[in-house]
Protein backbone atom coordinates (compact mmCIF):
# COMPACT_ATOMS: atom_id res chain seq x y z
CA UNK A 1 0.00 0.00 0.00
CA UNK A 2 1.74 3.12 -1.18
CA UNK A 3 2.21 5.88 1.97
CA UNK A 4 2.65 8.88 -1.02
CA UNK A 5 0.34 10.56 -2.93
CA UNK A 6 -0.41 13.14 -5.88
CA UNK A 7 -3.31 15.50 -5.43
CA UNK A 8 -3.85 16.96 -8.26
CA UNK A 9 -6.29 19.92 -7.69
CA UNK A 10 -4.98 22.91 -5.50
CA UNK A 11 -5.74 26.90 -5.69
CA UNK A 12 -2.48 28.99 -4.52
CA UNK A 13 -3.07 32.55 -4.31
CA UNK A 14 -0.41 35.26 -3.95
CA UNK A 15 0.17 35.69 -0.09
CA UNK A 16 -1.21 39.74 -0.01
CA UNK A 17 -4.36 38.94 -1.33
CA UNK A 18 -4.63 34.48 -0.14
CA UNK A 19 -7.16 35.42 3.01
CA UNK A 20 -9.71 37.40 0.81
CA UNK A 21 -9.47 34.56 -1.95
CA UNK A 22 -10.10 32.20 0.36
CA UNK A 23 -12.90 33.53 1.53
CA UNK A 24 -15.00 34.44 -1.77
CA UNK A 25 -14.23 30.60 -2.23
CA UNK A 26 -16.19 30.06 0.93
CA UNK A 27 -19.04 32.48 0.03
CA UNK A 28 -19.08 30.68 -3.45
CA UNK A 29 -19.82 28.07 -2.47
CA UNK A 30 -21.51 28.73 1.27
CA UNK A 31 -19.14 26.27 2.66
CA UNK A 32 -16.99 27.71 5.58
CA UNK A 33 -13.42 25.50 6.57
CA UNK A 34 -13.79 23.29 9.40
CA UNK A 35 -9.83 22.87 9.07
CA UNK A 36 -8.47 26.33 8.24
CA UNK A 37 -6.03 26.88 5.47
CA UNK A 38 -4.92 30.04 4.52
CA UNK A 39 -4.55 29.35 0.35
CA UNK A 40 -0.61 30.22 -0.21
CA UNK A 41 1.94 28.08 -1.61
CA UNK A 42 3.49 27.95 1.89
CA UNK A 43 0.41 26.47 3.42
CA UNK A 44 -0.09 24.09 0.85
CA UNK A 45 3.19 22.96 1.56
CA UNK A 46 2.87 22.38 5.15
CA UNK A 47 -0.31 20.40 4.22
CA UNK A 48 1.38 18.33 1.47
CA UNK A 49 4.57 17.21 3.95
CA UNK A 50 2.31 16.64 6.79
CA UNK A 51 -0.05 14.25 5.02
CA UNK A 52 2.65 12.86 2.58
CA UNK A 53 2.16 14.46 -0.46
CA UNK A 54 4.58 14.28 -2.77
CA UNK A 55 3.18 16.33 -5.80
CA UNK A 56 0.38 19.37 -5.89
CA UNK A 57 -0.99 20.12 -9.13
CA UNK A 58 -1.62 24.05 -8.51
CA UNK A 59 -3.66 26.79 -10.49
CA UNK A 60 -5.30 29.47 -10.04
CA UNK A 61 -8.59 30.98 -12.55
CA UNK A 62 -8.43 34.16 -14.18
CA UNK A 63 -11.74 36.28 -14.72
CA UNK A 64 -10.98 38.23 -17.41
CA UNK A 65 -8.38 38.40 -19.82
CA UNK A 66 -6.35 40.87 -18.71
CA UNK A 67 -5.91 38.65 -15.63
CA UNK A 68 -4.22 35.68 -17.49
CA UNK A 69 -0.72 36.79 -17.87
CA UNK A 70 -0.18 37.83 -14.17
CA UNK A 71 -1.94 34.62 -12.98
CA UNK A 72 0.39 32.34 -15.35
CA UNK A 73 3.08 34.02 -14.36
CA UNK A 74 2.72 33.62 -10.19
CA UNK A 75 1.82 30.20 -10.95
CA UNK A 76 4.92 29.11 -13.03
CA UNK A 77 6.92 31.48 -10.27
CA UNK A 78 5.53 29.40 -7.02
CA UNK A 79 6.31 26.07 -9.29
CA UNK A 80 9.88 27.10 -10.01
CA UNK A 81 10.35 27.45 -5.90
CA UNK A 82 8.28 24.49 -5.07
CA UNK A 83 9.37 21.41 -6.85
CA UNK A 84 6.38 19.61 -5.52
CA UNK A 85 4.17 21.43 -7.34
CA UNK A 86 2.60 20.70 -10.46
CA UNK A 87 1.83 24.21 -12.37
CA UNK A 88 -1.46 24.33 -14.51
CA UNK A 89 -2.22 28.24 -16.22
CA UNK A 90 -5.31 29.67 -17.00
CA UNK A 91 -6.68 30.84 -19.86
CA UNK A 92 -10.22 32.87 -20.63
CA UNK A 93 -12.72 32.29 -23.21
CA UNK A 94 -12.65 35.82 -24.11
CA UNK A 95 -9.38 35.75 -25.91
CA UNK A 96 -8.69 36.01 -29.31
CA UNK A 97 -7.91 32.93 -30.64
CA UNK A 98 -4.39 34.39 -31.45
CA UNK A 99 -3.51 35.30 -28.09
CA UNK A 100 -4.74 31.63 -26.78
CA UNK A 101 -1.75 30.34 -29.38
CA UNK A 102 0.44 32.36 -27.90
CA UNK A 103 -0.25 32.18 -24.65
CA UNK A 104 -0.11 27.99 -25.07
CA UNK A 105 3.31 28.52 -26.33
CA UNK A 106 4.26 30.68 -23.34
CA UNK A 107 2.91 28.64 -20.98
CA UNK A 108 4.64 25.56 -22.04
CA UNK A 109 8.08 27.18 -21.91
CA UNK A 110 7.30 28.02 -18.68
CA UNK A 111 7.45 24.64 -17.72
CA UNK A 112 3.41 24.66 -16.97
CA UNK A 113 1.63 21.13 -17.54
CA UNK A 114 -1.84 22.04 -18.46
CA UNK A 115 -5.04 24.30 -18.19
CA UNK A 116 -7.34 24.86 -15.25
CA UNK A 117 -11.07 26.38 -16.40
CA UNK A 118 -14.13 27.18 -14.12
CA UNK A 119 -17.07 27.73 -16.76
CA UNK A 120 -18.93 29.34 -13.34
CA UNK A 121 -16.24 31.67 -12.23
CA UNK A 122 -15.73 32.57 -15.63
CA UNK A 123 -19.39 32.64 -17.16
CA UNK A 124 -19.12 30.41 -20.04
CA UNK A 125 -21.04 27.60 -21.41
CA UNK A 126 -18.48 24.62 -21.48
CA UNK A 127 -19.91 23.37 -24.78
CA UNK A 128 -20.98 27.28 -26.11
CA UNK A 129 -19.01 29.08 -29.14
CA UNK A 130 -16.42 30.11 -26.71
CA UNK A 131 -15.79 26.96 -24.91
CA UNK A 132 -14.98 25.77 -28.48
CA UNK A 133 -13.53 28.98 -29.90
CA UNK A 134 -10.84 27.85 -26.75
CA UNK A 135 -10.65 24.43 -27.16
CA UNK A 136 -9.85 24.66 -31.01
CA UNK A 137 -6.98 26.60 -30.14
CA UNK A 138 -5.38 24.81 -27.10
CA UNK A 139 -2.37 23.18 -27.26
CA UNK A 140 -3.19 19.12 -27.79
CA UNK A 141 0.08 18.38 -25.27
CA UNK A 142 -1.70 20.43 -22.20
CA UNK A 143 -4.59 18.52 -20.72
CA UNK A 144 -7.54 20.67 -19.56
CA UNK A 145 -8.77 20.47 -15.83
CA UNK A 146 -12.63 21.95 -15.92
CA UNK A 147 -14.77 22.62 -13.01
CA UNK A 148 -17.96 20.20 -13.38
CA UNK A 149 -21.29 20.53 -12.56
CA UNK A 150 -23.25 23.09 -9.51
CA UNK A 151 -27.18 22.47 -9.27
CA UNK A 152 -27.62 26.29 -9.08
CA UNK A 153 -25.53 26.95 -12.68
CA UNK A 154 -26.17 25.69 -16.03
CA UNK A 155 -22.30 26.82 -16.87
CA UNK A 156 -20.83 23.35 -16.35
CA UNK A 157 -23.19 20.80 -16.28
CA UNK A 158 -22.03 17.18 -16.74
CA UNK A 159 -24.06 16.95 -20.18
CA UNK A 160 -22.02 20.18 -20.93
CA UNK A 161 -18.27 18.38 -20.05
CA UNK A 162 -19.36 15.56 -21.76
CA UNK A 163 -20.23 17.23 -25.19
CA UNK A 164 -17.34 19.26 -25.29
CA UNK A 165 -14.93 16.19 -24.35
CA UNK A 166 -16.66 14.40 -27.88
CA UNK A 167 -15.95 17.70 -29.98
CA UNK A 168 -12.52 17.44 -29.12
CA UNK A 169 -11.78 13.88 -28.66
CA UNK A 170 -7.49 14.75 -29.17
CA UNK A 171 -8.25 16.61 -25.87
CA UNK A 172 -7.57 15.19 -22.34
CA UNK A 173 -9.51 16.23 -19.94
CA UNK A 174 -9.82 16.40 -16.05
CA UNK A 175 -13.36 16.44 -14.67
CA UNK A 176 -13.04 18.01 -11.56
CA UNK A 177 -15.51 16.33 -8.65
CA UNK A 178 -16.35 13.24 -9.76
CA UNK A 179 -17.31 14.72 -13.03
CA UNK A 180 -19.89 17.09 -11.59
CA UNK A 181 -20.38 18.62 -8.21
CA UNK A 182 -23.65 18.36 -7.23
CA UNK A 183 -24.93 16.46 -9.90
CA UNK A 184 -23.33 13.22 -9.07
CA UNK A 185 -26.25 11.31 -10.82
CA UNK A 186 -25.59 12.57 -14.52
CA UNK A 187 -21.70 11.28 -14.30
CA UNK A 188 -22.86 7.42 -15.87
CA UNK A 189 -22.16 9.77 -19.26
CA UNK A 190 -19.01 9.93 -19.17
CA UNK A 191 -18.94 6.22 -20.01
CA UNK A 192 -18.82 7.65 -23.62
CA UNK A 193 -15.95 9.89 -22.93
CA UNK A 194 -12.73 8.20 -22.80
CA UNK A 195 -10.83 11.61 -23.10
CA UNK A 196 -11.72 12.30 -19.90
CA UNK A 197 -10.56 11.61 -16.42
CA UNK A 198 -11.85 12.77 -12.62
CA UNK A 199 -10.39 14.30 -9.56
CA UNK A 200 -11.95 13.12 -6.26
CA UNK A 201 -11.99 16.99 -4.60
CA UNK A 202 -15.00 18.41 -3.37
CA UNK A 203 -17.38 15.46 -3.25
CA UNK A 204 -16.39 12.90 -0.92
CA UNK A 205 -17.85 14.94 1.80
CA UNK A 206 -21.18 15.40 0.38
CA UNK A 207 -21.49 11.80 -1.62
CA UNK A 208 -22.29 8.56 0.33
CA UNK A 209 -19.53 6.10 0.15
CA UNK A 210 -21.41 3.36 -1.71
CA UNK A 211 -22.27 5.80 -4.03
CA UNK A 212 -18.98 7.30 -4.44
CA UNK A 213 -17.97 3.39 -4.91
CA UNK A 214 -20.02 2.67 -7.32
CA UNK A 215 -19.42 6.07 -9.76
CA UNK A 216 -15.63 5.06 -9.40
CA UNK A 217 -16.53 1.42 -10.46
CA UNK A 218 -19.10 2.20 -13.41
CA UNK A 219 -16.28 4.70 -14.81
CA UNK A 220 -12.86 2.69 -14.29
CA UNK A 221 -10.93 3.21 -11.16
CA UNK A 222 -7.62 4.23 -13.69
CA UNK A 223 -9.63 7.49 -14.74
CA UNK A 224 -9.95 8.91 -10.73
CA UNK A 225 -6.99 10.99 -9.03
CA UNK A 226 -7.14 11.74 -5.59
CA UNK A 227 -7.77 15.87 -5.31
CA UNK A 228 -8.22 17.90 -2.29
CA UNK A 229 -9.28 21.43 -3.58
CA UNK A 230 -6.82 23.49 -1.39
CA UNK A 231 -7.82 25.41 0.67
CA UNK A 232 -11.26 24.09 0.90
CA UNK A 233 -10.57 20.79 2.12
CA UNK A 234 -7.09 19.45 3.71
CA UNK A 235 -5.71 16.21 2.75
CA UNK A 236 -5.58 14.64 5.85
CA UNK A 237 -9.61 14.46 5.89
CA UNK A 238 -9.40 13.67 2.09
CA UNK A 239 -7.47 10.77 2.11
CA UNK A 240 -9.24 9.63 5.08
CA UNK A 241 -12.44 9.88 3.00
CA UNK A 242 -10.74 7.54 -0.02
CA UNK A 243 -10.07 5.16 2.69
CA UNK A 244 -13.67 4.68 3.37
CA UNK A 245 -14.42 3.86 0.42
CA UNK A 246 -14.28 0.37 0.53
CA UNK A 247 -12.08 -0.07 -1.85
CA UNK A 248 -9.06 -2.58 -2.48
CA UNK A 249 -5.59 -1.59 -1.67
CA UNK A 250 -4.50 -1.78 -5.26
CA UNK A 251 -7.68 0.53 -6.63
CA UNK A 252 -6.70 2.96 -4.06
CA UNK A 253 -3.10 3.22 -4.49
CA UNK A 254 -3.97 3.87 -7.93
CA UNK A 255 -6.40 6.91 -7.27
CA UNK A 256 -3.89 8.31 -4.12
CA UNK A 257 -0.81 8.11 -6.90
CA UNK A 258 -0.30 5.45 -9.76
CA UNK A 259 -2.82 6.83 -11.78
CA UNK A 260 -1.52 10.76 -11.45
CA UNK A 261 1.54 9.60 -12.51
CA UNK A 262 1.19 7.92 -15.02
CA UNK A 263 -1.27 10.72 -16.24
CA UNK A 264 1.93 13.01 -16.15
CA UNK A 265 4.61 10.96 -17.12
CA UNK A 266 5.85 10.78 -13.28
CA UNK A 267 6.74 7.07 -14.04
Amino acid sequence: MTDKYIDIHAHIYPDPIAAKAVKAIENFYDIIQTNYQDGTAAGLVRICQRAGVVKAVVHSVATSPRQVESINNFIAEAAASNPMFIPFATLHPDMSAEAVRAECGRIKGLGMRGIKLHPDFQRFDADGKEAVKLFSNIDEDLPVMIHSGDKRYTFSTPKRIISIAKRFPQLRFIAAHFGGYSEWEYAEGYIETPNVYFDTSSSLAFLEPQRAAEIINRLGVERFMFGTDYPMWSADDEIIRVKKLGLSEEDEDKIFYHNAAGFFGLE
